[in-house]
């Protein structure tokens, strides 16, 4: 493992933590020069993930300083490499958490790359080539073609950088229990944060009654008359959860904050399914009764595959479906961080690295 490689000759400009304060500071470092299957894509926008913060503070203890965050990328490609056939220069795209895989096993052979157990992330990994990766806090990326996606024409680049994490990470589970075959399905979304509140929005586009769950009484209003859901319920208001009770098909539980998931499965219907995307720090919370009695399912989903990363960039293209997003400026993305950590953003954060915010 090394910061670099002989061939890592290109200069870049970037933003990076090198400690676990977390500070986000200017950082120069060096990319790969653009190899046969490679894009280069000058950066014009990238995501603020809670991912970001956990990394840039170690939170996991698995950082590697100094770390470049930034897995919600768009940008315009500016080279091509020569057996790169599906991307040309002037091309709309987008990177999101994946760098590299084997490309061998069973889930690099079904598009299911994010499910290898060799999957390196597109920041704080591991590349083929032994180098560190860094993220989208940067002018420019080099990225292996077949980790890349187009943007639809009709997105704004700003409010589609967030889909390539939290837009493929609710679309996913959905497609995973066939809601885009379906319609008229009950569908609950715990938590309407930047991952929730995008779900709310698939699951309108896909016909389906939606029921926001959450902790605050004051996003009630915000879910149904600018998001569209259909119901909304207080999950600390005994009233309104016994009333819910056995009344949804799926849901999907956003929340990375711990939490017990024993009196939410009670809304489930009997053989309903709970998938949980979010990643609270302690373990989650699970009384047997309420999945015993209710032959209920708890699964687990992590983004997506690149497949279904084109996919869902598309059915968003189609629908219209972007991120409700705040731009910031590189010199803010500290207190933009410290903010994400008090939750108070609508809904995600995305940071205007060209300085072209009009795109």
């Amino acid at each position: 493992m090394a910061q670099t490689t002989p061939n890592h000759t290109q200069t870049v400009s970037g933003w990076a933590a090198h400690d676990s304060s977390g500070k986000i500071t200017p950082y120069v470092f060096k990319r790969r020069e653009n190899g046969v299957n490679d894009v280069t894509i000058k950066i014009l926008y990238c995501g603020i993930c809670h991912t970001d913060l956990h990394h840039a503070r170690n939170d996991w203890g698995i950082t590697m300083y100094p770390v470049v965050p930034g897995h919600e990328i768009t940008g315009v490609i500016t080279k091509v490499g020569s057996n790169v056939k599906n991307f040309k220069v002037g091309d709309r795209v987008g990177v999101g958490c994946l760098a590299a895989s084997c490309l061998e096993c069973e889930f690099c052979k079904s598009s299911q790359e994010n499910y290898c157990d060799q999957i390196q992330l597109t920041y704080n990994g591991i590349f083929w080539d032994g180098s560190i990766t860094y993220g989208g806090y940067s002018e420019m990326l080099v990225a292996d073609h077949r980790y890349v996606v187009q943007i639809p024409e009709n997105l704004p680049m700003d409010a589609a950088a967030p889909l390539l994490c939290a837009g493929i990470t609710v679309f996913s589970p959905m497609k995973d229990n066939e809601l885009l075959k379906s319609s008229g399905k009950r569908i609950g979304i715990v938590g309407l944060g930047g991952l929730g509140h995008v779900a709310v929005k698939f699951g309108k586009a896909f016909d389906h009654h939606v029921t926001v769950i959450s902790t605050s009484p004051s996003k009630e209003r915000e879910a149904k008359e600018r998001l569209g859901a259909d119901d909304f319920i207080v999950s600390t208001n005994p009233k309104q959860m016994k009333a819910g009770k056995r009344t949804l098909d799926l849901i999907i539980d956003t929340v990375s904050a711990n939490h017990s998931l024993g009196p939410i499965l009670e809304l489930l219907k009997v053989n309903g399914t709970l998938v949980a995307v979010g990643a609270p720090e302690k373990p989650f919370e699970l009384p047997s009764f309420p999945l015993i009695f209710g032959k209920r399912t708890v699964k687990g989903s992590m983004t997506g595959g690149m497949k279904e990363t084109q996919e869902m960039m598309d059915v968003c293209g189609k629908y219209n479906i972007t991120c409700d997003i705040e731009v910031v400026k590189p010199e803010n993305i500290n207190e933009a961080l410290e903010r994400l950590a008090r939750n108070d953003v609508r809904y995600r954060f995305v940071i205007d690295i060209a300085g072209n915010s009009s795109l």
